[in-house]
């Protein structure tokens, strides 16, 4: 189940990458619920999805904190 907890995390992430505000706050909430294995691997696919999105880069820092 945590799977898909992870999957879906990356699916609203991408559906609200339009709006900076939206994104924190729904990576605040990813921070919070995945699984430290599954932080890692979305941190992965962050710097992956936002390399040609410098607006949602700055964003990056809430998981690493």
């Amino acid at each position: 189940m945590s799977r898909m907890i992870y999957d879906y995390t990356k699916e609203v992430l991408e559906r609200v990458s339009f709006n900076t505000e939206l994104f924190i706050k729904e990576l605040k909430k990813a921070v919070k619920n995945l699984l430290p294995y599954e932080l890692e691997s979305l941190k992965q696919w962050l710097d992956f999805f936002t390399s040609e999105k410098p607006e949602l880069q700055k964003c990056l820092f809430i998981v690493t904190e």
